[in-house]
């Protein structure tokens, strides 16, 4: 039997390879024991539940990310930083669709804020934007462009939805391009605030 062995994080990484197969919405107990070969009754010495198991598949994926952005734009600045993450995150999702999924769940602040890898996204992606002058609330809206944008294009493009002839790379290089522009001249805020861009 796969029992021997058994550890929270070994549990919680086939539960994110189970997500990347069958989509995150579909990781069960049940079927992450089936995985295993086990009981049911054997994961929960592991996992409290199935909420605890999709939070913990949630955070690894928010690290993973973080990680892969974090190195891509080490050295970088401007534009070039702007694509990096922006390639970094498209191939994330793109080659991790059940991962992905799970870093767009909102999770308890609870959670959050006792995760390291979710502060370091978010760390990474205000330091992105700092270096284009953004402050609060500047800050939060264009987390939000960016985020948007991102996710509405890979979402797009792993459903097979761009019908039109041409080339994606082309038209996700011509995005990059329109929103360092965006970022390099965005209309500045009168109003400060103090609120963390986390979780935008």
């Amino acid at each position: 039997m796969a029992r021997a062995g058994l550890t929270a994080d070994r549990v919680t990484e086939a539960a994110a390879d189970l997500a990347d197969a069958v989509g995150f919405e579909n990781v069960t107990i049940s079927a992450l024991a089936r995985s295993f070969g086990v009981a049911d009754a054997s994961l929960y010495s592991h996992v409290k539940n199935v909420q605890d198991l999709r939070n913990r598949v949630a955070l690894r994926a928010a690290g993973e990310l973080a990680d892969r952005v974090t190195s891509a734009i080490a050295g970088r600045s401007g534009k070039d930083a702007l694509a990096a993450f922006a390639g970094a995150y498209r191939e994330f999702a793109l080659a991790h669709p059940g991962r992905y999924a799970a870093t767009q769940v909102r999770l308890d602040p609870a959670v959050v804020a006792e995760s390291a890898a979710t502060l370091r996204g978010n760390e990474t992606t205000s330091s992105l934007l700092r270096a284009y002058g953004l402050a609060e609330p500047d800050l939060t809206d264009a987390v939000r462009l960016l985020r948007s944008t991102f996710h509405g294009f890979t979402s797009i493009e792993a459903a097979g939805g761009f019908a039109h002839p041409r080339d994606l790379q082309a038209s996700w290089d011509k995005i990059i391009v329109a929103l360092d522009g965006t970022l390099r001249h965005w209309p500045a805020s009168n109003v400060r605030a103090d609120r963390d861009p986390a979780g935008s």
